[in-house]
């Protein structure tokens, strides 16, 4: 591309101090005048830059469909999600019950860390519902069977 992009400066720039050579003599040319031709000039060359690259655009290549893979923390965003969809008293019973099912250690509080996170996977595992943590809904009723 670079190689038709020099031809084409070169033989606009060309083609243009010959037309300025032939209308007046440089000397004869005020600053007004001669600013005038440079921005001429300037345009020519843009228009001309612009045109050959029009001619050697290539069409965007078609967009490669993207399956979403969730990342390692999916069910645990997905847990705390529907965490705090309960109010805070429920939030503590549930943590209450996980604690009396020996699943969770750390303060009653209706905050949604780590050690809830570990209770809530561990609970889920050992009642066969890991696959539940994988959405909303199920979480949900996951949570609804804890304070139930």
């Amino acid at each position: 591309m670079l190689p038709a992009v020099t031809r084409t400066a070169t033989a606009a720039i060309t083609a243009l101090a010959l037309a300025l050579g032939a209308a007046a003599p440089a000397h004869a040319l005020g600053k007004n005048e001669r600013n005038v031709l440079k921005g001429v000039f300037a345009a020519v060359l843009i228009h001309e830059l612009v045109k050959q690259g029009r001619a050697n655009a290539q069409p965007a290549p078609a967009p490669i469909p993207v399956q979403p893979v969730p990342h390692p923390g999916y069910q645990a965003n997905v847990a705390a999600a529907a965490f705090y969809e309960f109010s805070p008293q429920a939030r503590r019973m549930i943590q209450q019950r996980l604690a009396a099912y020996g699943y969770y250690r750390g303060g009653i509080d209706g905050k949604w860390g780590p050690g809830t996170a570990a209770a809530v996977q561990a609970y889920a595992r050992d009642v066969n519902s890991s696959a539940s943590l994988a959405s909303r809904d199920g979480t949900i009723r996951l949570y609804n069977h804890l304070i139930g």
